[in-house]
Order: structure tokens, then sequence, then C-alpha cells
């Protein structure tokens, strides 16, 4: 979905309907934080099942990670609606790109907080969770050599 909001986002954005460049403003910033999310959960996912492998049962756990999944981005941009709906607009509005037609967030603070700082956030949990995969991939290593070398003697 964030690929076809993408590439159909200049063509709406050229009809200036603002209630139509707000949605598809929207819908495009959901969707790139549901992306986020979602790889923010994969890398959970990874953890439990390489680290965390013996008894992780975690009751429901699809739906957990559904309402995680599209939630969380749901309720950013809730927070950003109801702070103020003319965060998003068309880009063709904006002085320093008076040529661009693309429906987007148009207040740079808006920008920085609900997507860099989220990427930012997400970035630092799957950066986390890879290095601990890497360690317990490393000590089972480390471990089974040790054990091998055992055996040989």
């Amino acid at each position: 979905m964030l690929n076809m909001v993408f590439l159909t986002n200049s063509w709406l954005s050229s009809f200036n309907q603002p209630g139509l460049c707000i949605t598809m403003a929207m819908l495009l910033h959901y969707f790139l934080l549901a992306a986020f999310t979602w790889m923010c959960l994969e890398s959970v996912h990874f953890y439990l099942a390489l680290v965390k492998v013996f008894n992780v049962y975690v009751p429901k756990y699809i739906l957990k990670c559904c309402l995680a999944g599209w939630g969380i981005p749901a309720l950013v941009i809730a927070l950003v609606l109801i702070i103020n709906k003319d965060f998003y607009g068309n880009g063709s509005l904006s002085e320093s790109h008076p040529y661009s037609n693309f429906c987007w967030i148009q207040d740079n603070t808006v920008f920085y907080i609900s997507v860099v700082a989220y990427f930012f956030l997400v970035f630092l949990m799957n950066t986390a969770m890879f290095i601990t995969v890497l360690l317990q991939i490393h000590s089972v290593k480390t471990r089974t050599q040790k054990r091998s070398r055992f055996w040989i003697r």
C-alpha cells in the first residue's frame, strides 16, 4: 500500500483538492510508519526465535503483533491530526519547492519527530536485536566447539 499511495500521490495532488491531499499525505505517512513498525516487529520475532528459543509462549501473539504493527502508526497519525490537520498538505504550496506536486507533511518539526525520530528508534531497536542475536549465535558456536574438543580428547 505504501508503494500504491506513493505512486498515485503526485497524480492525485494535481486535482488541487485540499481534502484529497490531506488524505493522501496521511495515508502515505501511515503506511510508511507501518512499514517501519513491522520491520521492528520482525526483529523482535527474530530475537524470540533465536535467543529466547524455549519457553516462549505469548498468548495471542499474532493478534498482539497486528495491534502493534497497525495501531502504533495509527496513534501517531491521530496525534498529528488532532494537533493540526494542516500539517499535511501539498508540497507545491511551499516556497522552497514551487514546482513539486506532492502531498506530504508540511511542517519540518512534525516531519523530524514523526518520521525521522520514529525511524531512528526503530533503527536502534533493530540494531540492539541484531547485536543480541549475533552474540547468542557466537556463544552457541563457542560452546559447540568446546564440546567437540572435549569429545575429541
